[in-house]
């Protein structure tokens, strides 16, 4: 038996038609080896490639997995009673697309924003070694048996202190501006799965996660969580779920929210640590429902802020916590936690605020999450751990401290031989502690080491929750507040008091943040915004809260700052998502498959469902650039060296050996040809030199003495004009949108009159005080 395809053959010099046919393989194998030899003939056909030739690969693709044809019962009318054969799909040509991301990035540099000048480690860590055979039994087989409501009464019945451990989200995103990649946290998943399996979690997704997969590293948040699941059997996973907000920054459709939940339990997520923003009720108890609904289990947590301890701070009082808590337990939540997200729990405000709560709720296991910007937050964690916490929050040693959660070796070496012991191997966290001491140095441009070289305890006077703190250092640096940061601290505290002293964790902090930098950029003071507040440009953000978009803080809005601001603007009452109609995730579907084809999962409708344009630009980036995230983090941040070789594995047996050869000279159309060997063979690719082909633009500037001249408030890209010349405009009124990072913002009308000129279309980047356009009174 044989399959054999040689009906011509290559030479050089030959010339090459539309429907050339090469020699490409003979392979000659008796009956039993035949699936061998298409094997072989499979993978000799994925490798032929001829830029701008056709060819029938994808048919004898289809011919070499019928399994008639392997059977080796085939006959002349094989083809007619086959018709499948001439399914064809389209090659998926992933090396030649990852070798055009890793020249792109050669001569452009990375993809994704740095915010500082530095390289990753040219140092890859070791894997600890792990033993063979299936990992311990862990407190997800207890899940499993038992259900949400039978755990949760085996971990109240656990001796001693559980941990979760938040090096696979938290820790990342309050020290690396949450750019730790799925291909780094893959790699120590099964050392993780051998040596813990008794954490009471393992918090790897949600949050801020979701959208930086697709945002910045280019691939699949639900990707991530399968493949860390198929790693991790024993170990419960634990997500943050933003309540009505679900992982975005806006509300949903209730609909959508349940089919998250739903879509996330299917996936292999286990626990909802189910928040909201500002503690508004309505808002947390839908993301409790579509949490349980799924058959994960509910933890309500509680954002804490202010100080229980301080008779001066009475706003967020014990008082208020408690009865919080109440209407949560009452909810039917499976585990309460107090989410201290800018690690403002002393110790014995821990003490007031867990002895309470445990005295209130004897049966309810508690669990307490903090971050360590001021240093306490062992101290803080063990003093929770002897007023009653079941369970607390930390990071492994050299991802913990300052704006992560406290340190894992501390708190196992600290409960050690004591009623509170973790029952962890502290020579285990060594170990793990040098993996990711090593990994870290990978992502260096995003450590906030960079700046911030210890923990500060003014956290207890600005209240910046620790994973933020990173991403607005992230965002100072892109709008050229790097060297004021000191100042937009201080304006969080003053934008704080603006806004009514509110709860602060994403998405509120992130409008605290945004309306902190607004100040700072504007050099404003909180009396002259609050003096100017019916004339300013507020971000869209603080715009949209006021409104009441984000739902109702504690207290009130703040007035006459409110009405100032929203003028004639519509309000809303009550949850915000209440009113929004259902989400027809058939007509998403319909759309997504019409725009990207039929490999179109349930898991790509709830992406977009989320972020509709972030997932289609990571789409339109993946059909480009192919799988990038099986690239190692140094090759995907810094592309190879000249003359680097290295092995990309694609999938399970299927590896690519790649090698840099040189770096060709910029042609008459701004691009350079990048050469490399693939698998021994010579292949090249044209990379446009972007910053080459930059021509120089001089945007004028908006003369600050000319009332009529509108310029931007801050640096950013055009989003929408919403005027054009001629056209009549009242003072307050919206005249284009910017954005910068996640931000947008409005910019007013400062004057009634008619547009003279415009001088921005969508699309243009500008800085600070450029011109946007002119009005003539």
């Amino acid at each position: 038996m044989g399959i054999r395809l040689d009906s011509a053959s290559a030479f050089q010099g030959a010339i090459i038609s539309p429907h050339y046919d090469s020699l490409l393989v003979k392979v000659i194998a008796s009956g039993k080896d035949l699936n061998t030899a298409a094997s072989k003939m499979s993978r000799a056909l994925a490798e032929f490639r001829v830029r701008g030739v056709k060819t029938n690969i994808p048919f004898l693709q289809n011919v070499l997995s019928n399994n008639q044809f392997l059977h080796s019962t085939v006959d002349t009318q094989f083809i007619d009673e086959n018709p499948e054969l001439f399914n064809l799909k389209p090659t998926q040509n992933r090396a030649q697309k990852l070798l055009h991301y890793l020249g792109h990035v050669m001569v452009n540099g990375p993809t994704t924003p740095i915010p500082v000048k530095a390289k990753p480690s040219s140092t890859d860590p070791v894997v600890p070694s792990v033993t063979m055979g299936d990992p311990p039994v862990g407190f997800r087989d207890v899940l499993l048996r038992d259900g949400p409501e039978g755990f949760a009464k085996a971990v109240r019945a656990h001796q001693g202190l559980l941990l979760m451990d938040t090096t696979f989200r938290d820790a990342h995103q309050s020290l690396l501006a949450t750019r730790v990649r799925t291909h780094d946290l893959k790699k120590i998943s099964p050392f993780v799965s051998h040596n813990f399996s008794n954490l009471f979690s393992l918090e790897n997704w949600g949050g801020a996660t979701f959208d930086v997969a697709m945002r910045f590293l280019s691939e699949c948040p639900w990707k991530r969580l399968q493949e860390l699941r198929a790693l991790i059997p024993n170990v419960p996973f634990q997500m943050l779920l933003r309540g009505a907000n679900a992982v975005g920054y806006t509300n949903y459709p209730d609909n959508a929210v349940y089919k998250f939940c739903e879509v996330a339990k299917e996936n292999g997520m286990d626990i909802f640590r189910v928040f909201d923003s500002l503690n508004y009720l309505p808002n947390m108890l839908l993301g409790m429902e579509a949490a349980g609904s799924a058959g994960g289990v509910v933890e309500a947590a509680i954002s804490y802020t202010g100080d229980v301890s301080d008779p001066m701070r009475q706003k967020y009082s014990l008082d208020y916590y408690v009865k919080l808590a109440d209407e949560l337990v009452k909810a039917g939540t499976h585990i309460l936690s107090i989410k201290d997200m800018a690690g403002l729990l002393k110790p014995e405000g821990s003490k007031l605020l867990i002895g309470a709560l445990r005295d209130r709720f004897p049966d309810v296991p508690i669990h307490v999450h903090t971050h360590d910007t001021a240093g306490a937050g062992v101290a803080a964690m063990l003093a929770c751990a002897e007023a009653g916490a079941d369970v607390v929050d930390v990071a492994v040693d050299s991802m913990a401290g300052m704006t992560s959660q406290p340190s894992m070796g501390a708190i196992v070496a600290c409960t050690k031989g004591t009623k509170y012991d973790t029952g962890i191997a502290l020579e285990k966290v060594f170990d793990y502690s040098e993996y990711w001491e090593v990994t870290r140095g990978l992502y260096a441009p995003f450590d906030c080491t960079a700046t911030m070289k210890s923990g500060n305890a003014d956290v207890y006077e600005n209240e910046i929750p620790g994973g933020q703190y990173t991403n607005l250092h992230f965002q100072a640096h892109s709008m050229g507040l790097g060297n004021k940061f000191k100042e937009v601290k201080k304006a969080y505290a003053e934008a704080n008091k603006l806004l009514g002293d509110l709860i602060k964790v994403t998405p509120s902090s992130k409008i605290v943040g945004d309306l902190a930098q607004f100040m700072v950029q504007n050099n404003l003071t909180r009396a002259e915004v609050e003096e100017r507040a019916d004339e300013l440009s507020f971000p869209q953000s603080v715009v949209e809260f006021l409104q009441g978009y984000v739902g109702i803080p504690h207290g009130g809005f703040p007035e006459p700052f409110r009405s100032k601001v929203l003028k004639s603007l519509p309000r809303i009452e009550g949850r915000p998502g209440a009113s929004l109609s259902p989400m027809d995730f058939k007509a998403l579907e319909d759309g997504l498959r019409a725009a990207h084809g039929d490999d179109i999962t349930p898991e790509d409708v709830m992406s977009a469902a989320m972020y509709p344009k972030v997932f289609q630009e990571f789409k339109e980036f993946t059909s480009n650039f192919g799988p990038v995230d099986c690239l190692s983090t140094r090759l995907f941040l810094d592309g190879p060296k000249i003359a680097e070789e290295f092995e990309v594995e694609l999938e399970r047996g299927k590896t690519l050996h790649i090698k840099a050869l040189a770096l060709g000279d910029l042609n008459k159309g701004g691009q350079r040809e990048v050469f490399f060997e693939l698998n021994g063979q010579l292949r090249s690719v044209l990379v446009k030199d972007t910053v080459a082909m930059k021509e120089m633009k001089f945007h004028p500037k908006a003369q600050k003495s000319i009332k009529g001249q509108v310029g931007a408030p801050m640096p950013g890209k055009v989003l929408e004009v919403k005027v054009k010349v001629g056209s009549k405009v009242e003072k307050g009124q919206p005249l284009c949108v910017l954005s910068a990072m996640k931000m947008e913002t409005v910019v007013n009308s400062p004057v009634s009159g008619t547009v003279k000129a415009v001088h921005v279309e969508p699309e243009a980047s500008l800085e600070g005080d450029d011109l946007i356009l002119e009005i003539e009174e």
